[in-house]
């Protein structure tokens, strides 16, 4: 490249990556500062990448999330109602609403809190077998309803009674304003803490957050320039050189014309004898359950493609790497590509190997949106499929000990909606084993076929476990 495009790329990539006239470019080191006023701030990347894809599919319900908060034994609902409310009140990311600027961009509000009512609905007058297809269907409901990202809030929550020691509280919640950090980390504990204390009488025992999702997202848009920004680019552009062919399921049903997004769920299991297992061998080879988990998968592609040359994506905490937003809630993630080259027949430990450095050298160069990483590619605009990668696996972050009484099940409920052709999200459960959902679109795969892939999946496990190749 010479040096006048090298100069022009640089000079667009930050005027893009920079904050939007009128916001002070942040300091690169030391804690994030809070803002010094509560006025519009801008979007951070991640917010920045769901709200232009939102804007190119309006009325649509792809980026609505839905998460069951179970709660077991008899349950005070005014505390569940008053803990739910300081949640919303001392997280800005829960009170905000996004709006389009002249320039064609965006910016973020932080509106005055009000508090909440949850909807509550006694299905104890049902048939104990009809209550529960009965609690989904008004959770589908709600999750099956648009958000308007103008207007707040951006969530939606219904609280079920099942019985006197049953209930569920379901959220339908727009993708903007959460990751699985946000919900594993810090909304469930925190709404069982705060109930504890509203139970006995107590006030909030939370401190509140050293910074708001807007802060962060102020701080980032003049973080990431110059020598680190050319560093992280040019991994991305040797490691995506020379793009592999899309993947070619032996698919049920015609790739439409248009990228349809939409999608259904199929739950799995993995017993707690093979997540024991699995566990120990990721410990032995020294990688995590992740690193397994994606060599796994990747070996299944290339059975059921015959492809060798693939590319996985994962969504990385990106946003999740300064101390001082571990405890906030709000979307920090960022999609990554994960290259994976089985041409060389490797064995399975061979893959691990290859898997553990793809995903370290992702995770160390996972700061450019990944936007900005499609266009500075240049790669061919194909509507009928997402872009770089049309599959995805994830796996959701640990939940603390909450004790019998809470539990969570994310992704329960389907929205109608899916951003790729299949994504595959684990969840380590420990003693209970691995829960497991696929996401896929349903204009390309039938119910059967992916029943089929799980089942496929955890054989691969289970060979992996007997010492297969």
């Amino acid at each position: 490249m010479s040096a006048p495009a090298a100069e022009a790329r640089q000079a667009r990539l930050e005027a893009y990556l920079n904050a939007r006239p009128g916001v002070d470019a942040p300091p690169r080191e030391g804690p994030i500062p809070p803002r010094g006023d509560h006025g519009p701030a801008p979007l951070s990347f991640g917010q920045e990448g769901i709200w232009r894809k939102a804007q190119s599919l309006p009325g649509s319900t792809l980026y609505n999330e839905t998460i069951t908060i179970h709660h077991r034994g008899p349950l005070e609902i005014a505390a569940l109602e008053q803990g739910f409310n300081e949640i919303v009140r001392r997280h800005e990311a829960w009170r905000t609403t996004f709006h389009g600027t002249d320039d064609g961009g965006a910016v973020q509000r932080v509106e005055p809190w009000v508090p909440v009512r949850i909807p509550m609905h006694d299905l104890r007058n049902l048939p104990e077998g009809e209550r529960l297809a009965e609690a989904l269907r008004l959770a589908a409901e709600d999750a099956r309803v648009p958000f308007e990202l103008e207007r707040g809030p951006l969530f939606r929550p219904r609280l079920v009674r099942f019985s006197d020691d049953e209930h569920r509280l379901f959220l339908a919640v727009h993708q903007i304003l959460l990751d699985g950090v946000s919900v594993y980390r810090v909304l469930v504990p925190e709404l069982a803490a705060l109930y504890d204390a509203y139970v006995e009488g107590c006030p909030s025992p939370l401190e509140e957050p050293p910074i708001q999702m807007p802060d962060f997202a102020a701080w980032q848009r003049g973080w990431l320039t110059g020598e680190a920004l050319e560093r992280q680019l040019a991994y991305w552009e040797g490691q995506l050189a020379e793009l592999p062919e899309p993947l070619r399921w032996p698919r049920d049903l015609a790739r439409p014309p248009q990228q349809t997004f939409a999608g259904a769920i199929h739950p799995f299991a993995l017993s707690a004898e093979l997540g024991y297992g699995l566990r120990g061998f990721a410990a032995r080879e020294g990688v995590t359950l992740f690193v397994t988990f994606l060599a796994a998968f990747a070996r299944l592609l290339r059975r059921y493609t015959g492809q060798e040359d693939l590319l996985i994506g994962t969504p990385s905490p990106a946003g999740r790497k300064r101390s001082e937003v571990q405890r906030l809630l709000g979307y920090f993630l960022n999609p990554v590509a994960l290259r994976l080259d089985l041409s060389a027949q490797p064995t399975f430990r061979e893959l691990l190997g290859q898997a553990r450095r793809v995903v370290a050298e992702a995770v160390s160069h996972d700061d450019v949106p990944f936007e900005r990483i499609v266009e500075q590619m240049g790669t061919a605009n194909d509507p009928s499929r997402h872009p770089l990668f049309t599959v995805a696996i994830s796996q959701e972050p640990p939940m603390p000990d909450l004790g019998p009484a809470w539990d969570l099940t994310p992704m329960d409920v389907t929205s109608g909606g899916a951003r790729w052709d299949l994504y595959l999200v684990l969840d380590d459960r420990r003693a209970q084993g691995v829960l497991g959902r696929v996401q896929y679109n349903p204009d390309l795969f039938d119910a059967q076929t992916i029943s089929t892939l799980v089942d496929d999946f955890r054989g691969e496990l289970q060979e992996v476990m007997s010492g297969g190749p």
